[in-house]
């Protein structure tokens, strides 16, 4: 689909074709349906950047919270699923299952929320270095650090569905 074919689209099909950009939060594509149309993908991706970052703490919060802990065997978005087997995060050994999955509680248990990095982004070993550097972080570090990493998630979907005009 192109841009321009997605402005084409009323209302409800846009925001249930973006709905999935960020996380199970299709309240960001609600917010910026009424912004059509868009001059180009990066602006469009702007626009949704921008009503997260205008939205409130508790709904970042719930946003950030709407994200699977990395290399779980749980029930995930089609998106999350893809990107997470695109880094080697699905059917882990078990050595590193085993890693992951104490990463994930301990990153849960100081910061109340999962582990975010636009996996496509890095390789296995890296995402490792990344979680273990990050558990130095602060919580309002931490969390700011999670809503980068959600924004670039969502320029990697938002380049996935949109081709080019």
């Amino acid at each position: 689909m192109t841009l321009h074919e997605l402005h084409q689209q009323e209302d409800a099909v846009f925001v249930r074709l973006l709905a999935e950009i960020f996380e199970h939060s299709a309240w960001v594509a609600r917010l910026v349906v009424q912004q059509r149309p868009f001059s180009s993908l990066h602006a469009l991706h702007r626009a949704m950047v921008q009503v997260v970052k205008k939205s409130s703490q508790a709904q970042q919060l719930e946003l950030i919270r709407a994200h699977p802990d990395l290399g779980a065997r749980l029930e995930m978005s089609t998106h999350s699923v893809a990107e997470q087997s695109g880094a080697g995060l699905k059917d882990l050994p078990l050595e590193l299952f085993q890693r992951f999955t104490e990463l994930n509680h301990a990153y849960r248990q100081k910061f109340d929320f999962p582990f975010i990095i636009a996996v496509r982004d890095h390789n296995r070993r890296n995402i490792l270095e990344q979680f273990e550097l990050r558990l130095n972080n602060t919580p309002l570090q931490e969390q700011h650090t999670a809503l980068e990493q959600i924004y670039r998630i969502a320029e990697i979907r938002l380049n996935d569905l949109i081709q080019s005009d």
